[in-house]
């Protein structure tokens, strides 16, 4: 089967469609809060995957000091639509008092993953 063929047939440019996809990124303290906040966003559907990367080292400065730390990453599959309410979600149940919070656009992807995303997460 050609290259070009097999993106044809499982990736698709989402520039040319409606739906925005986001990979939210948001730290936190350990294991139990990540999932902890993870089961809060996919309860309340705003999100329809999340990973947890464990164990991960986070280099910082905060409050002027050289910081070290052991977190965990999550990593958050939603709409740009639920955006808003997923960073205010976040917000207020996170443990940090300024937590990370960035999200990137999915430009690229398998499009039957992107259509469950899409009908997984509620609609605003």
């Amino acid at each position: 089967m050609r290259v070009e063929t097999l993106l044809e047939k499982n990736l698709v440019t989402l520039m040319e469609h409606e739906t925005s996809y986001l990979m939210v990124f948001s730290t936190v303290p350990n294991e139990s809060t990540a999932e902890y906040l993870a089961k809060a966003l996919l309860e309340n559907k705003l999100a329809a995957c999340i990973n947890i990367i464990r164990q991960l080292t986070s280099v910082y400065i905060w409050e002027g000091q050289l910081v070290t730390d052991t977190e965990c990453l999550l990593l958050i599959k939603t709409l740009q639509e639920n955006y808003t309410e997923l960073a205010a979600c976040l917000r207020q149940i996170h443990p940090y008092s300024l937590p990370e919070i960035i999200a990137l656009p999915i430009t690229q992807g398998n499009q039957d993953y992107l259509d469950w995303l899409k009908n997984t997460v509620k609609k605003p």
